[in-house]
């Protein structure tokens, strides 16, 4: 799915559960975790720097990339072919209304995802997001994180390398960090994974960190229409 198309997708899911929560009575709307895989697009934070994007206009277009600015936080990141997109949508207040907690979790999710692997993944302090082998002087990340925020109700979320090519952050300094660099599963495997298993093991461990049970919609028209009927 096209960046953009997905962004505005966010807003709408978003702006559904604040209306709803909003309503009198409050109406509780399925929270959602939307997965998918983006066309080649680097993406910075309002607070990220522009100077991180290294490549011009001409050398994006030439890789087939795109470049966007966003609402999140975060500094600049890329997505594309092989990396896992993950954008929960959730209302906090039927979860725990505290952001800090609330990124711990996601990293949770992803952490206890690479171990399934037998990939050693953990936290670096003051830096948001998984990173494999941490506190390591070769500690390299594998999974960058960005939300926002509103009346408690998120959107964006977390980009998992899976089968990633990492020569796209070539052109970038990710997250801002200049001094330790970008890996995958792939590249800790020696060989590529099963994106849709892959994806099966993220969105499993999503609901058990989240305490929620998750089905899986048919298609957006059924998101939708679910998100339209309040249900008890």
């Amino acid at each position: 799915m096209d960046y953009d198309r997905a962004w505005a997708l966010q807003r709408r899911v978003q702006q559904r559960l604040i209306d709803a929560k909003l309503s009198t009575p409050p109406a509780l709307l399925p929270n959602v975790l939307l997965t998918v895989e983006h066309p080649p697009v680097f993406t910075i934070g309002k607070s990220g720097d522009a100077t991180h994007l290294l490549a011009s206009q001409t050398e994006l277009s030439n890789q087939g990339a795109t470049f966007v600015e966003t609402d999140r936080g975060g500094d600049i990141t890329f997505h594309g072919p092989g990396q896992l997109v993950g954008y929960p949508i959730l209302d906090l207040d039927h979860f725990f209304a505290d952001i800090g907690r609330y990124l711990r979790t996601l990293e949770s999710v992803i952490i206890r995802t690479c171990e399934s692997y037998g990939i050693n993944a953990g936290r670096v302090a003051k830096r948001t997001g998984v990173w494999v082998d941490s506190g390591s002087p070769e500690e390299r990340k594998i999974c960058a994180m960005g939300i926002r925020c509103s009346r408690w109700v998120t959107m964006h979320g977390f980009a998992l390398n899976m089968n990633t090519e990492l020569e796209f952050y070539d052109s970038i300094i990710p997250c801002g960090i200049s001094d330790r660099e970008v890996t995958s599963i792939a590249r800790e495997l020696g060989q590529s994974v099963d994106e849709d298993e892959c994806r099966e093991r993220v969105v499993g461990f999503f609901g058990e960190s989240f305490g929620t049970t998750i089905t899986k919609a048919d298609s957006l028209e059924k998101l939708f229409e679910r998100l339209s009927n309040a249900e008890t």
